[in-house]
Formats: structure tokens, sequence, C-alpha cells
């Protein structure tokens, strides 16, 4: 419905502005019930835009004024930084942005640890509980001592006589060939061992007369096995030892000796993650008579095992 204002209508504004000119007639259009649902811009569009508050009829002189203390109050507010601050492109003052030092959701997001703290945790609590597995197994492996015993020694050949050493010196010189004959049982229930050894020594008076080496074996778990071992020496200078040596063959009671040895075990109880290693040493007292061939029965007595 539209609704015609006359001069007079606009000309009874005049006091509230006098300085404002007589605008002309403009039209109002009162929104009906049939055109509710139309677009809001159709009513915008018909009705006539202003620059200043002071232009429209509808509003009192007193717009301007309030809006002309609102920017004095805003413009005392930056007069201050006018001097060397720079303005954008809406007349504001910049100000510096504060940066923070950091992301942090690379290390904590929504409560949660990133997915790389959690591959870490999980790698560390893996190693954690492979390292204790592998500790409670090695403890289990540790009384599966394989069981050494010497069972005879075995003279093929004996002669002593005069001689000189590599000097020129002479001396009593001492040719030895003999076998030693040994028992292993692995009592393990879950793996093997491989057997090995030092240098078997047959000594007399600290001297060592013969030598010969074990040679490494596997033996499977819960087994027996009888290995046998050459000592040789060839003409070895017994120096002072050679009367002793003379004197005690010659009485028939024997030449006391000594066969020293260390047997070294190792089993691989999880591959080669965890190792169960054993070293014993074995210490034999025997007599050598030099016209007995026949093998030396070495019993427990005569043998010490540690």
């Amino acid at each position: 419905m539209m609704h015609e204002k006359s001069d007079s209508d606009v000309t009874s504004l005049a006091p509230s502005s006098p300085r404002s000119p007589k605008r002309p007639v403009y039209y109002v259009q009162s929104p009906s019930r049939d055109s509710h649902d139309e677009d809001k811009s159709s009513t915008m569009q018909n009705t006539p835009s202003y620059n200043t508050p002071t232009e429209s009829p509808s509003h009192p002189s007193y717009g301007r004024h309030s809006r002309e203390s609102s920017a004095s109050r805003f413009s005392g507010t930056f007069r201050s930084s006018r001097g060397g601050r720079k303005r954008n492109d809406k007349g504001w003052p910049e100000c510096d942005v504060i940066q923070e030092e950091g992301n942090y959701n690379e290390f904590y997001k929504d409560g949660v640890y990133s997915r790389r703290c959690q591959l870490l945790i999980g790698l560390v609590a893996f190693v954690m509980l492979l390292s204790v597995f592998c500790l409670i197994i090695w403890g289990a492996s540790r009384p599966y001592k394989a069981r050494i015993s010497v069972k005879s020694l075995t003279v093929h050949n004996f002669y002593f006589g005069e001689g000189s050493d590599f000097t020129g010196v002479p001396t009593k010189m001492l040719t030895v060939n003999c076998s030693m004959r040994m028992s292993v049982y692995n009592p393990a229930t879950f793996f093997g061992i491989h057997v090995s050894s030092t240098s078997v020594n047959l000594m007399f008076s600290e001297i060592t007369v013969a030598t010969g080496q074990l040679k490494k074996y596997y033996q499977p778990r819960k087994s027996h096995r009888v290995v046998i071992v050459n000592l040789e020496g060839n003409k070895v200078p017994l120096y002072g030892a050679g009367g002793s040596l003379a004197a005690s063959d010659m009485v028939g009671d024997g030449v006391p000796m000594v066969l020293v040895f260390d047997v070294k075990q190792r089993g691989n109880v999880v591959g080669k993650l965890v190792k169960s290693r054993h070293r014993r040493r074995v210490s034999c007292s025997l007599l050598i008579d030099s016209r007995n061939s026949k093998p030396i029965k070495l019993n427990q007595t005569s043998c010490t095992y540690y």
C-alpha cells in the first residue's frame, strides 16, 4: 500500500534540520500480508539510501552529534600513536603480532600422545619384555653344565735319553705319544651344546712334555659322547728335572705326571640371542710306566673338576 507525503510533511521537519534543503517527494511501501514471503531485498531497493544520518528525515539531529562524539573518543585514543606507527588500508594503526614458540600438536593432540610417541613407547615396551624373557631363559639354562669324566690315558710311546736343546746345551730329552679318553654328557633338555677345550697338557715337574687339542664339536641335548684326544711331545728338554724322571722310572713305581686342561661349553638357547656358557677346569694326577702300554684307568679320586 503506497502512502503519499506532501511538501507540508517535509517542511514539518525543517525546524530540526534548518540547514537541510527541501527534498523531493518519496514513497514508502508498507508490507502487505500477501507479500510476506517475498524477498526483503525488494523493500530495501524501494527505500532510498542516504549518505549521512542527517539526510534521512526519520532520524533526529542528535544522531550526528552522537557519531561525532564517538569519533572524537576514538581519535583521541589513537592520537598519540599517529606519529610513528603505520596504518592499514582502513586507517587503523598496525600492531605487532605475538607468535607462539612452536606447535605443540606434534607431541600432544586431543589428550592422546602423537603417533610417533606411541610407536616409541611400544618399541621400548617390546624391548623390555624381550629382555625379561631372555633373562628368564638364560637363568633357566644356567644349571645345565656338561658332565665331564676322564676315563683313561694310554701311553703309546715313552722314551727319554741324552740330547741337547736348540742352543746346544746337553740335557735329558723326552719323547711322549699318548691318547686321552674322556666322556661328555649334555644334561640340557631343550638345547644342544658346542664343546671345545684349551690345550690339553701333560706335565712333569711344571714342564709340559706333551700337548694336544680337543676338536670342537656339537652335542645334542640329553646325549652322551666319548671323545679321544691325542697328545704328543717330541724331544722335549728336561734340564734339571731329567735326573728325577730317570730315577722314578728306574725304580718302577712310575713317573708322576699331571694332566691339565679346560673344557669349554657354549649353548645357543634362543638362537644367538641367548647363550649359555660354561668352563670347567680338569686336573688329573697319574703315574706313567715306560714299560707298560696298557691304558691307565682314572677314577673320580684321580681327577678334580672345578
